[in-house]
């Protein structure tokens, strides 16, 4: 049994810089950071005393015989990876809803990822991890997904990622002090708009014309340095939320799906209420909605946002993480035994013909179909 834990991450700038249909042209760089939201996968190979050869459980429990029967996409084309000629078992938890733009699939492949791995008795590392959840993500279920957030998931903590021409991604930890890194913390405040969406349908409406969007990506770049050196200062964090604020007027020209009549509502009642800047995270649309706040404001903020659900929450740093493992014994023979040969299908009691007391050595009675 494994169980791997992987962080949730939260975007500040860069995001859009990050899809390989720009960076392979201009490069692109974003600031992250991981928080204390994981997603949970338990991994196991399921031994073969039951009906179906793999179990999948998220929000749906899929009992398959075969993995290309599997409809969950990143369980399916992840066993595929490895060639998987075993059962096994996956289940799924989550601190934070899907469909919300906190890089909940890409978290969600690199704990698979990395469970695999395990359950191959492999030890992955973050660039591997990182490596592969992109090539699975974009390639291979070709979802509209930039590379920033497998990489996030992957690493951890509060990152510079730099993507090159080359394809080549570079991760530079940003080197605040532990009080800085608080104060920020403490700037920061996370609600939920209740709007599900899903990333890869709003980023669709202008990944394929990124390039046309030269002059908003070249700004959102020029934003994330100007927000580097806010950081690695000594000065106020104010400035760091008034070019939140810039880069999330920049964002929201992407496309007319990025923001909404009820986006734009919450976030002018918090800017009413006292917010300094603020953004939808991932590919926008709905989902969470990120604020900068300075501390003695955010009473307002709240009560203007009574009715939105916040989550509290603190920066992290580990990354995916393999939290247990416990080895179990090894079914290899009997497994192979049951691939080779047909498996008298299982039954209820109640649809067996009662035995007969004077039946000498009957032969075995399928069971009724």
């Amino acid at each position: 049994m494994i169980i791997t834990r992987t962080p949730f991450r939260i975007s500040f700038f860069g995001g859009g810089t990050d899809y390989p249909a720009w960076y392979r042209l201009h490069g692109g760089a974003v600031l992250a950071t991981t928080i204390d939201k994981y997603c949970y996968i338990t991994c196991r190979y399921l031994p073969p005393f039951f009906e179906n050869r793999h179990r999948i459980v998220y929000s749906r429990v899929e009992n398959c015989q075969t993995i290309d029967q599997i409809e969950h996409p990143a369980v399916r084309e992840g066993l595929r990876h490895f060639g998987f000629d075993r059962g096994v078992e996956i289940h799924h938890e989550g601190d934070l809803p899907a469909r919300s733009g906190m890089a909940t699939s890409s978290a969600f492949m690199v704990g698979l990822l990395h469970a695999l791995h395990a359950l191959r008795g492999e030890i992955a590392s973050k660039p591997q991890l990182a490596k592969e959840a992109i090539h699975l993500e974009q390639e291979v279920i070709r979802e509209n997904v930039g590379s920033q957030d497998q990489v996030s998931a992957a690493y951890g903590g509060l990152n510079h990622i730099c993507f090159q021409t080359s394809g080549d991604i570079s991760v530079h930890p940003v080197p605040l002090s532990p009080s800085r890194l608080a104060e920020l913390n403490a700037h920061l405040m996370l609600f939920y708009t209740g709007v599900k969406r899903t990333a890869s349908d709003v980023a669709a409406s202008y990944v394929a014309g990124l390039e046309s969007k030269k002059r908003q990506l070249r700004i959102l770049k020029d934003l994330l340095e100007e927000s580097l050196t806010v950081l690695c200062s000594a000065s106020s964090l104010r400035a760091f939320g008034e070019l939140l604020h810039e880069a999330w007027l920049v964002k929201r020209s992407f496309s007319q799906v990025v923001s909404n009549r009820h986006v734009e509502a919450i976030y002018d009642h918090a800017q009413r209420a006292g917010a300094l800047g603020g953004k939808l995270l991932g590919a926008g649309g709905g989902g969470f909605m990120l604020l900068f706040v300075e501390p003695d404001a955010q009473p307002r903020v709240r009560d203007a946002l009574k009715e939105l659900i916040q989550v509290p929450f603190e920066f992290e740093s580990a990354g995916s993480q393999i939290i247990f493992y416990q080895p179990e014994r090894g079914y290899d023979l009997e497994a192979q035994r049951r691939a080779a040969q047909p498996v008298r299908e299982f039954c209820e009691l109640a649809t067996l013909e009662p035995a007969t007391v004077d039946a000498a050595d009957p032969a075995p009675v399928p069971c009724p179909t």
